[in-house]
């Protein structure tokens, strides 16, 4: 099969990669009929490299139709529509019990002390062969793999494998009152998401964001938008009389813009050797705190912050005197996906389409052009918002 794969720090290529088999009993093998590019996948591009191997399969935004089931499998069959989400869980132990598929139990990785597997993200999480590739095999696929209806196009369904449910997550652990303000930090897809989830549930939602085309599409669902630039947090303020947001999403993450100092040596480190690299990283690495900083600088007092972008810093400095005194309630995490699906299906399948599944891709290409998609999702060229592959 044909597959997308790490090849170095800021390299990607579509190579000629073994297809998937069935290993467990539990297992399927899904045909990918579309496959998106995340946010957090540019983070293997530019800084987490010292954590994939060379021909890693990247990718966890992935649906499609199952192509072999194995022999336990009770709930699926071949010719089945499928959406996979980006964890994988096995929805019996505790922590699943619970709803907290991201820490499930089965498939923590102790040697690394971090949570569940997750497709094609390094091997903290298990290198589990991702999603931008023409098949894959899904394990303990009776709890993991969604089968979803044949009448609808691919996007309506697509993004329940991550970001439409991290979007979901970022708004309940928002906590927003009723009649209440949402700030948002960051207007890629997840921003653009939370934006959508927070005015569908009846709150005014205010966003800051560099580029045009993304406010313009906020601005499409409703949503009061500002540039990011020296001012953002105190027009965060003045639009909310003064006192900020009741709650604010960072939907950016360890990358935001800023910074220059942590980006330079974020960049350096990647192309240390990986022994090197990986001892930095876990011990004294730092994030881009630019987005999380705004989020606690704009957030009203007694208001919540909560993180759907990805962080991966060990060392980074935190305002706590700022937080403590706010009297601030930080959530975060990666999302539960498998917790949130069936609140969101409904909404996915109305045929008002309220969330605007079908209004946020917008470049949508062959499994082939990924390397060059790659580089224009991070530019945040050509007015690239989503992009989704066909393989």
């Amino acid at each position: 099969m044909r597959a997308l794969t790490w090849q170095g720090t800021k390299r990607v290529a579509v190579v000629d990669a073994p297809d998937p088999r069935i290993q467990q009993p539990t297992d399927i093998v899904i045909r990918i009929t579309s496959t998106a590019i995340c946010g957090s996948d540019l983070h293997l591009y530019d800084v987490l490299g010292p954590f994939l191997a060379s021909g890693d399969i990247l990718g966890h935004e992935p649906m499609g139709i199952v192509e072999e089931v194995g022999s336990d499998v009770r709930t699926l069959s071949v010719g089945d529509r499928v959406v996979i989400p980006f964890v994988i869980a096995c929805g019996e132990c505790h922590m699943c019990r619970l709803g907290l598929t991201t820490q499930c139990e089965t498939t923590q990785n102790h040697d690394h002390g971090t949570g569940a597997s997750l497709y094609g993200y390094t091997e903290l999480y298990g290198s589990v062969p991702g999603g931008q590739a023409e098949r894959l095999r899904v394990p303990l696929a009776d709890f993991n793999a969604l089968k979803v209806g044949t009448e609808l196009p691919d996007d309506r369904y697509l993004f329940l494998s991550d970001i439409l449910p991290t979007a979901w997550q970022g708004v309940e652990y928002a906590n927003v009152p009723e009649g209440g303000v949402l700030g948002v930090i960051g207007l890629g897809p997840v921003g653009q998401f939370a934006s959508r989830i927070a005015v569908q549930r009846g709150h005014r939602v205010v966003a800051v964001d560099p580029v045009p085309e993304r406010r313009a599409m906020a601005e499409r669902h409703g949503v009061d938008t500002f540039d990011l630039s020296d001012d953002a947090a105190d027009w965060l303020r003045e639009a909310t009389d003064g006192r900020g947001p009741d709650a604010v999403i960072d939907a950016v993450g360890m990358e935001a813009h800023g910074n220059p100092g942590t980006a330079a040596v974020q960049s350096a480190v990647g192309f240390l050797p990986d022994a090197v690299a990986k001892k930095l990283m876990t011990t004294v690495g730092v994030d881009r705190l630019s987005a999380m900083m705004l989020a606690i600088d704009a957030v009203r007092r007694g208001g919540t912050v909560s993180l759907s972008g990805v962080y991966s810093g060990v060392a980074d400095p935190m305002p706590f005197m700022t937080m403590f005194d706010k009297q601030l309630a930080l959530r975060m995490g990666q999302c539960n996906v498998q917790s949130w699906r069936a609140d969101i299906l409904p909404l996915v399948e109305d045929p008002s389409d309220p969330l605007g599944t079908e209004d946020l891709v917008t470049h949508r290409v062959s499994l082939e052009e990924a390397p060059r998609m790659y580089d224009l999702f991070r530019d945040k060229e050509d007015g690239c918002i989503k992009v989704v592959l066909t393989p």
